[in-house]
């Protein structure tokens, strides 16, 4: 439900940002450290596999057959070549060069929601800059598919800082034209096509990074995510305003819903209870997908900053181990 600004704005400081600028999103390059989408993660990071959450990694080429020198991983022998030719062998493979990384961004009107920090969308773009820029300095190729209620966009992935500036020029255009006075009324259904168009582009080997309210999402989206998952990693930043977790009594206020201006009573507590449980099943959904096909997802807030929650929530379990063994 789209809301503007200033809708229910009681003089406090902290109302939601509308929009994002694309001068804005460059600047996140110097706040993207501190977190690694890099397959070889911590051991108790929350992307790794024992937490029931892990990335493959990049893809292995094979390189060479050759003898087995002292030290050699045991794991790497090749049985069969070594009882042909009486002498132990093993298998030599080097990592592929790079592994892309395709961002899924929601820029629906369904994102167009704020009460304090920013907007639902504007967060998304931001979270996505910081992947993008983590992923370009990392020395791997990011892509990007870009989609609101009428249009889906696909940026091939790039290499360098090029791929990541078109994709911070499209973010950030498709971002200024939400408006609750737009035209276009909200398409659920725009997710599925989203998805759609990933599934044809991640090939093999991908790491898909799905940045969402899930609004909208149902059985198909269940379809295709599984399909991605079949030979790609994915994860979810899932971006959330607080107001949606819990709506306080603000008593009446006006939201924007359709283009058409709205009258409610917050007072109400059924209402509020509505609200608050249709929140916790779309976020249930979203884990249970996550459970089932072990694809991590990251709560993002608006009202805090996405580059701390991101560390912080790639971080915790790490801090966690550390912790633990300092204590023994």
């Amino acid at each position: 439900m789209p809301v503007r600004p200033d809708s229910h704005d009681d003089g406090r400081e902290g109302t939601a940002r509308a929009h994002v600028a694309v001068g804005d999103l460059v600047r996140l390059r110097h706040r993207s450290h501190g977190f690694s989408l890099l397959p070889r993660q911590p051991v108790h990071s929350i992307l790794t596999g024992r937490h029931a959450s892990r990335l493959r990694g990049r893809g292995l080429n094979f390189e060479e057959l050759r003898h087995y020198w002292q030290g050699d991983d045991i794991r790497t022998m090749d049985w069969l070549a070594t009882a042909r030719l009486r002498s132990p062998h093993v298998r030599v493979y080097s990592e592929e060069r790079d592994r892309p990384v395709l961002l899924v961004v929601d820029q629906r009107l369904s994102m167009f929601f704020g009460s304090r920090g920013a907007m639902k969308s504007v967060v998304a773009a931001e979270v996505a800059a910081l992947a993008a820029w983590r992923v370009t300095d990392s020395g791997d190729r990011v892509g990007a598919i870009v989609f609101d209620d009428t249009q889906v966009v696909e940026i091939r992935p790039q290499s360098r800082s090029r791929g990541a500036l078109r994709i911070l020029g499209t973010l950030a255009r498709i971002n200024q034209a939400l408006s609750v006075e737009a035209h276009a009324a909200p398409n659920p259904g725009m997710l599925n096509e989203a998805l759609q168009h990933a599934d044809r582009l991640a090939t093999h080997d991908w790491l898909v990074c799905l940045v969402t309210d899930a609004a909208g999402a149902d059985a198909e989206t269940v379809r295709l995510v599984t399909r991605l998952t079949a030979h790609n990693d994915v994860m979810t930043g899932f971006i959330y305003d607080p107001l949606e977790a819990e709506l306080p009594d603000l008593g009446r206020v006006a939201v924007e819903e359709g283009g058409r201006q709205l009258a409610v009573d917050t007072g109400r507590g059924r209402l509020r209870r509505d609200f608050a449980e249709a929140f916790s099943s779309r976020l249930e959904a979203v884990e249970r997908l996550s459970r089932s096909r072990t694809i991590p997802v990251l709560r993002i807030r608006t009202d805090r900053d996405p580059a701390a929650q991101i560390r912080a929530i790639l971080g915790e379990k790490l801090s966690a181990g550390r912790r633990q063994a300092a204590a023994s």
